[in-house]
């Protein structure tokens, strides 16, 4: 697993609130503001290098890896576009008393605050202006404060890597405080590998579906629909050979195991392998793979795969396409189920 850190140190003057009394003498000084620093670290922690060295090593995958390392420079990055900034009471309703956007434009990050001396929870949030599947909502109390993917049955991949963080300041009078605000990242991506074996497959289309829609980001834990929404993935192909061919999407992470179902918090958790997951006895998220053939009908492969996805990860699952349309795999994590002649009447399926 490779980590990049990222510890910035860019000035900029955040929003002033200004109270009356603050320039009398011997008023109440309390709600003055006073200066804080506050570092923002970008903590990109994934294992996206040693995905694609592993599953894509041979020379034949070498312009697939290529290709799926250019489509995913603007997820995997160590570089945010911008940052929203939020300041909470930490009492009754956790009302927003302060808040800050910035365009970045960069891998660093330092703000000086000018804030009221107070107890905050403060929320923070990058990448989120050019993703147009997910934003922020709720925003106006601490607790609410949400990431949230648009509601519909079939959505596409999200289009920015997503950064979070959540901590306590508590501004004091007369003194020179720094806060250290780490962000962690949110999203993730899959692709299903495919030796087309004679297919033509530029007909092929592939779904992925299982994964939260939405991230509370003080609770700092997912949301799961009733119904997961179907995730359109694109294609990705390293030559015009017929050799083999990706299908990637980028979503929220899926659920954990039966045996961890309390334990749904997007935490990349800071150890050498926070990746490393023992598979479950269900199937948590899976590939719908649809496959027309020369007869007219179209073949649908479910691989559902029983191991967790989780945020900052990347998971790539290898199969081929028979004679018959199906996909097989030797994936030990993945179970197969094949419909030779899937029609879309009747039964819930993603828009083809």
């Amino acid at each position: 697993m490779r980590r990049w850190r990222i510890i910035g140190t860019v000035i900029a003057m955040a929003t002033v609130v200004i109270f009356s009394g603050c320039s009398m003498v011997d008023e109440d000084q309390s709600d003055c503001g006073v200066q804080a620093e506050v570092d923002y670290e970008l903590q990109l922690v994934t294992n996206m290098t040693t995905e694609i060295q592993t599953q894509l090593s041979a020379q034949a995958d070498f312009h697939l890896a290529m290709a799926l390392r250019t489509h995913l420079s603007e997820i995997f990055s160590d570089y945010a576009h911008d940052v929203d900034l939020s300041f909470y009471d930490t009492v009754k309703d956790s009302v927003r008393l302060q808040h800050d956007r910035h365009i970045m434009d960069a891998n660093q990050a330092s703000y000086t605050l000018n804030l009221p001396m107070h107890h905050y929870m403060h929320l923070a949030a990058a990448n989120i202006v050019d993703n147009k599947l997910v934003g922020l909502a709720n925003d106006e109390h601490c607790h609410p404060s949400m990431l949230q993917q648009v509601v519909r049955d079939t959505v596409d991949s999200h289009d920015t890597g997503l950064f979070t963080a959540r901590l306590p300041m508590n501004v004091l009078e007369g003194v020179n405080q720094t806060f250290n605000v780490h962000l962690f990242m949110t999203n993730c991506a899959s692709m299903l590998v495919l030796d087309p074996q004679g297919h033509d497959v530029s007909k092929v289309k592939v779904f992925s579906t299982g994964f939260a829609t939405g991230f509370s980001i003080c609770d700092s834990a997912f949301v799961f629909p009733k119904q997961s929404p179907i995730v359109r993935t694109s294609f990705i192909k390293g030559q015009d050979d017929g050799s083999d061919v990706g299908f990637c999407s980028v979503t929220f992470p899926s659920p954990e195991p039966e045996e961890k179902a309390t334990d749904r918090t997007r935490t990349v958790i800071e150890t050498e392998e926070p990746f490393i997951a023992q598979p479950g006895e269900k199937s948590l998220w899976e590939f719908r793979v649809y496959v027309p053939n020369s007869d007219g009908k179209i073949t649908e492969t479910l691989l559902r795969i029983r191991e967790p996805l989780r945020a900052g990860q990347l998971k790539i699952i290898r199969g081929r396409i028979r004679k018959d349309g199906s996909v097989e795999t030797d994936s030990p994590i993945v179970g197969v189920s094949v419909n030779l002649d899937w029609k879309e009447a009747g039964t819930y399926n993603p828009e083809i």
